[in-house]
């Protein structure tokens, strides 16, 4: 993404706050693991959308009036003793080049600004009462642990509780929704890196391959491409391991005939992928497979052949499990539609972008320049065969694309790239 994406996400995000707000938007901030060590850090999405820095403890402050905005940007300063330990920070400069905020300023200097706003005094010399503070607070649970912008909060309400709090949340999902055109080649991108990774897995396939060499001919796939890598943990599993709809344990073995299932996606300048497949370790078939895969295959070319804008987002889901209940009836693997449930169990449509399951507002008709999968998953414990097909959806003026076509999806196709062994 380049600097005019950012400035476009902001002033679209400023033109849906109230007059006399502010916003106040965190980085994030490294997540201890054990001893002194930090996992690695991954920069809130949201603040990356808006400003493409991803650098820890970094803030992002607007200031919106009766129309002008003012925006600040504050941001680790130099340390030449940390920086030798653990990087270089980005030098003002570089984050001017990447966001487009001119005014860049150290982070410790982010309080005493905010309570000269806050507080009501004198700000660049111009008086300014601002009634409205929005902030992202989104969690999915409310077990999950805080980030910074929930202890923030916490010190408004005790200092300037007149201050009303409004949902950037909100906001960013709406303007998320719709994808621009840099944000759909990025996408177009990590595709191509996905087919590579979820190739190098297909050739290299064989009875007796364990999950995590799966794993390891994936993961040296995406890493030729540089340091993104996968935008999500990969799901790859095998055998009984299918029926574990997060699987992430990589320790399980391929015997002869297993399917080996992957749900897998490369990421590309902060756009994640999001494709499944589903092969014999052994590189054939065998007729059951064939014949859930099929029902599979179907229901999805069916979806790339209907979905279109002014469709109901809500009706994805809803075509996708009675059209493959249709066809698992009409192959006789159920005898009503009504048992569906025993074999799909999960939804068959979310939205991708920043994030795998991305942050949007559901939408209640289909537009232009969404991004959606089209996942069908079907899994028959009863014949040991679990797996899923799952395509990432471009909305277009008049239909739709499939932006992972190009991978090997029919079980013709994916023969032909799995070598035949027992």
């Amino acid at each position: 993404m380049d600097r005019p994406f950012f400035i476009g996400n902001r002033k679209r995000f400023y033109e849906k706050m109230k007059p006399h707000s502010l916003l106040v938007l965190f980085s994030g901030e490294e997540v201890r693991k054990t001893n002194d060590e930090n996992y690695p850090f991954f920069a809130e999405r949201n603040f990356v959308y808006m400003t493409g820095i991803e650098q820890k403890e970094s803030i992002l402050f607007a200031l919106k009036g009766d129309h002008d905005v003012r925006e600040i940007l504050y941001m680790l300063p130099p340390d030449p003793m940390k920086e030798r330990w653990t990087g270089r920070r980005l030098k003002p400069s570089e984050a001017e080049a990447v966001s487009g905020i001119t005014d860049i300023r150290v982070s410790g200097q982010f309080s005493e600004d905010f309570h000269a706003v806050a507080a009501g005094g004198h700000y660049s010399v111009i008086p300014e009462n601002y009634e409205s503070l929005y902030l992202d607070l989104f969690r999915v649970e409310l077990s999950e642990r805080e980030r910074p912008s929930h202890g923030f909060l916490r010190q408004v309400q005790a200092n300037y509780p007149y201050l009303n709090i409004e949902s950037a949340t909100t906001i960013l999902r709406q303007l998320r929704l719709i994808k621009q055109p840099c944000e759909i080649e990025a996408h177009r991108k990590a595709e191509q890196i996905t087919r590579e990774g979820i190739l190098a897995m297909m050739h290299a396939s064989r009875p007796g391959m364990y999950e995590y060499q799966y794993k390891a001919e994936f993961d040296y796939a995406l890493a030729q491409h540089g340091p993104e890598g996968p935008g999500f943990p990969s799901i790859i599993s095998a055998g009984r391991n299918n029926f574990c709809i997060h699987y992430y344990s990589y320790t399980g073995k391929a015997e002869d005939g297993d399917i080996v299932l992957n749900d897998v996606g490369a990421q590309w300048d902060g756009h994640t992928a999001d494709v499944s497949r589903g092969w014999p370790c052994n590189g054939r078939y065998s007729e059951r497979q064939k014949l859930l895969f099929d029902c599979m295959l179907q229901t999805s070319n069916h979806m790339f052949d209907i979905v279109k804008p002014g469709m109901r987002m809500n009706d994805v889901d809803r075509t996708i499990r009675s059209y493959n209940a249709q066809l698992m009836v009409d192959a006789g693997i159920m005898k009503d539609v009504s048992e569906i449930g025993t074999y799909m169990w999960h939804g068959g449509a979310h939205h991708i972008g920043y994030d795998v399951h991305d942050l949007v507002e559901r939408p209640e008709l289909i537009a232009p320049n969404m991004m959606f999968c089209i996942d069908i998953g079907i899994y028959h414990e009863e014949w040991g065969i679990g797996f899923r097909l799952e395509d990432n959806l471009l909305v277009t003026e008049n239909g739709c694309e499939n932006m992972s076509a190009s991978i090997p999806r029919t079980t013709e196709e994916i023969e032909d790239e799995i070598p035949h062994r027992h």
